[in-house]
């Protein structure tokens, strides 16, 4: 059995047990949080979200990804900029989906 949520503008497919990282969410190591933005569950699509359905799950940490450099230059113009950027992110794990 398996649920597709929305969380930080993206979809993500999700069964219990499973261990996900999605967009920066607020909230402790360890507090629960409630997904209800449920597009599918149990063979119900919804439209555009499944009335009722509840996706719950733990968050497991709060961190940062990896670093990437953002590079830009233009040719002849003596211009170029140099920046990075460290994307931050939510670990969940889901326990439980509803309908």
């Amino acid at each position: 059995m398996y649920a597709i949520i929305e969380t930080g503008g993206k979809q993500y497919k999700v069964s219990e047990n499973d261990v996900i990282h999605i967009e920066k969410i607020e909230g402790e190591e360890g507090a629960e949080v409630t997904f209800d933005k449920v597009l599918l569950v149990n063979g119900k699509v919804g439209s555009p979200y499944v009335k009722g359905a509840k996706v719950t799950g733990k968050i497991l940490k709060q961190g940062r990804g990896k670093k990437i450099i953002v590079y830009k230059y233009k040719a002849k113009k003596n211009y170029h900029k140099k920046q990075g950027h460290r994307q931050a992110y939510t670990r969940v794990q889901i326990l439980s989906l509803g309908a």
